[in-house]
């Protein structure tokens, strides 16, 4: 029988958010659950750690890096509000020019992304997004577009200007803010979380629950999901969201996230112009208090996810491979996990995805990103958290 919430119901599940995910203050650590569905890949999952681990320094809470285009420079972000740059020599030093950043919570500095090479030289286009307060006790996340330029023993940010807002909510948790730039270089996505919040995730007036498309400068792109229709947030690209913390194109240009679930039900969904992921109608996990949701398979009107996870992993980001230094590797999604701590790898076939791989790391992995030559970087979570380097033991 087909499930359809009252709005009794939904508005039990938004009172229930403030007691249910606030507790979980620190954020993307959600309660291990108890399966509701079987692993069916679990025989098929591999253990064998094949590669070798380099440490390159400590950070302090580091949540994002990208290394600049073109270069093997490495700017990686900590939550508390600072940028750091890693020289190729394996100098770091501070960026100046961070912005000001609400730390608290699940907030503060989010993620860093560069357009893609355009020659040389020693100026970068640059997008940073964080946790930006706002009037009373509410707060949202904001997108800025500014110049990072490098010197031969300094770096700085300059121009940056806020370029794309959250609806400002009271809260510190879900901002999500995980940015990616298309393929052509044309457009910017963003991930916009929840906030906790769960109802405005369907809501399609606001932006709060969604993965946004914009211009390079901001704009909305003009043919987003709701491009022209009053009463619509003119940039969201896909609704129905919770929390996400990861986007990325695959080689063939399409756009995929990873995201948390409640208790239970991490996803890896393919993002579709204008498609409803069913947060909180549906999902694979169940709230906090035990109270079940119903899954995907009772709302076929929403996208279900290629694959989710319940008990879950707490995924910090992804990449999907490009194969340079793993061939068996290529498409396949690099997962930081955190709860367990883990390095995972999907495999995908079509639209579906399988977990093929998962390799227990010393601490929660927050960042995973593709250096030029195809090594894998990864950035431990929280303070003291490392900066690792993996390669082929082959």
């Amino acid at each position: 029988m087909t499930y359809r919430p009252s709005v009794l119901a939904l508005i039990s599940i938004s009172a229930f958010a403030a007691t249910s995910c606030g507790a979980q203050a620190t954020g993307e650590t959600s309660a291990e659950a108890r399966s509701t569905q079987a692993p069916s890949t679990a025989a098929a999952v591999s253990t064998a750690r094949d590669f070798s681990t380099k440490e390159h320094g400590t950070f302090d809470e580091a949540w994002a890096a990208a290394f600049v285009p073109g270069t093997e420079y490495l700017a990686i972000t900590e939550r508390g509000g600072k940028i750091k740059l890693r020289w190729p020599d394996g100098t770091i030093r501070e960026v100046s020019g961070a912005p000001a950043v609400d730390y608290g919570g699940q907030g503060g500095l989010g993620d860093i992304a560069f357009l893609p090479a355009s020659g040389g030289g020693s100026s970068y286009p640059v997008y940073l997004s964080w946790a930006e307060a706002g009037d009373g006790e509410t707060r949202g996340a904001a997108v800025g577009r500014g110049v990072l330029t490098i010197n031969e023993g300094s770096a700085s940010i300059s121009g940056l200007q806020v370029i794309w807002r959250q609806p400002k909510v009271t809260g510190r948790g879900h901002y999500s803010h995980r940015i990616a730039i298309s393929p052509d270089g044309r457009h910017l996505f963003v991930a916009s979380g929840d906030r906790q919040k769960m109802d405005p995730a369907q809501d399609t007036s606001n932006n709060i629950g969604s993965i946004v498309r914009l211009n390079l400068d901001g704009t909305p792109a003009a043919d987003n999901a709701f491009a022209g229709q009053a009463g619509k947030a003119q940039d969201i690209w896909s609704y129905g969201h919770r929390n996400t913390l990861g986007i990325a194109f695959d080689g063939q240009g399409r756009l995929w996230n990873i995201e948390h679930g409640p208790a239970g039900g991490d996803e890896i969904n393919l993002i579709r112009k204008g498609a409803n992921y069913g947060w909180p109608v549906v999902s694979e996990g169940d709230h906090y208090d035990g109270r079940e949701i119903p899954p995907h398979s009772t709302r076929p009107e929403f996208a279900a996810p290629a694959i989710s996870w319940n008990p879950v992993i707490a995924p910090g980001d992804f990449v999907i491979y490009s194969g340079k230094l793993w061939p068996e590797w290529k498409g396949q999604a690099i997962i930081g996990a955190m709860k367990p701590s883990a390095l995972v790898r999907v495999a995908f076939d079509g639209t579906t995805g399988r977990e093929v791989a998962r390799v227990p790391m010393d601490r929660r992995i927050r960042e995973v990103v593709e250096g030029p030559d195809g090594a894998l970087w990864l950035l431990e979570d929280k303070a003291g958290g490392r900066l690792l380097e993996i390669r082929p033991t082959r």
